[in-house]
């Protein structure tokens, strides 16, 4: 590219844009606070809670997760006001809207250098570029009245055609995949660049257990493996597997997951962990090809 031609910057928000900011930014704290305040107490059921918000509106970023969570988190399909009455759907009066940060973002036209045989057209194309964040206003579904939406297919139970795409998404790595019927009572391990499963699962638990252990793969088998323990290591690995199952629908018991373990006496590393499990979450559910989407980060 050799020249840019015309600039569209980001408009600037109304006169309360920053007081909107300073809220979300509190409300953030807020949250964190909150997830620390109960683990410090002994209970990890609010973080549980997080994850589920996290899985149901994983396109969304890790501050609008917590946003949404802090402010309505039972919300399940979320979008802004002009989005819903695109729907046949209208906001209910007096309803609150739920405060997230979305992305703000400008476009420009440049050219582009021409190669010997290339037609002898015009040679600008138009680039979209990330200028920073704006505070928007969504609402979930039940602040609204209306049709019925289409109902998307969820998988009660088993993880369908998922447990194929995830095999195929490790294979892809160029991770090894293996079976065997001696785990010495462990169903899946992670060997960095080698899965190993417990052979004749249950569909469902397969595919939990495999991406437990893909976890492992992503997040564990680097140079940070020494900041974590392996308590640490093993609890973000269920609260990946635990977001993934939620978001395909499969309903499986992570009562034994002490997510206690993600806290080590600082909301640093706390914040560090939810980054770290949403990160890989979002790795596997697009290699999952996951069409679902909970609204989109717009006004």
């Amino acid at each position: 590219m050799t020249q840019t031609q015309t600039l569209q910057p980001a408009q600037r928000g109304p006169p309360q844009e920053e007081d909107n900011k300073t809220k979300a930014r509190s409300l953030i704290e807020t949250a964190l606070d909150q997830l620390t305040t109960a683990l410090e107490n002994g209970h990890s059921q609010n973080l549980k809670e997080y994850l589920a918000t996290m899985a149901r509106f994983h396109p969304y970023s890790a501050g609008n997760q917590l946003l949404i969570h802090l402010q309505r988190p039972t919300a399940t399909h979320i979008a802004g006001y002009q989005t819903w009455k695109k729907l046949g759907r209208q906001v209910k009066k007096g309803e609150k809207g739920i405060l997230i940060q979305a992305p703000i973002q400008y476009r420009y036209t440049t050219t582009t250098e021409k190669h010997e045989g290339q037609p002898n057209e015009d040679n600008t194309v138009t680039v979209t570029r990330l200028s920073g964040f704006k505070t928007a206003h969504v609402f979930d579904i039940t602040q609204t009245d209306g049709p019925d939406l289409p109902e998307f297919p969820t998988v009660q139970g088993s993880p369908g055609e998922h447990l194929e795409r995830l095999k195929t998404a490790i294979h892809k790595r160029s991770i090894t995949l293996k079976y065997s019927d001696d785990m010495g009572g462990a169903i899946g391990r992670s060997s960095g660049g080698t899965i190993t499963i417990q052979t004749a699962l249950p569909p469902a638990e397969e595919f939990s257990a495999l991406v437990h252990e893909l976890a492992h793969e992503l997040l564990h088998h680097g140079p940070n493996r020494q900041k974590t323990t392996k308590t640490m290591r093993e609890t973000q690995a269920e609260a990946v597997a635990f977001v993934v199952n939620t978001a395909i629908g499969l309903e499986t018991s992570t009562a034994s997951s002490d997510y206690i373990q993600l806290y080590q006496g600082k909301k640093q590393t706390l914040a560090e962990s939810l980054h770290a499990i949403r990160q890989a979450a979002n790795t596997i559910l697009a290699e999952l090809d996951i069409k679902k989407t909970n609204g989109r980060e717009e006004a």
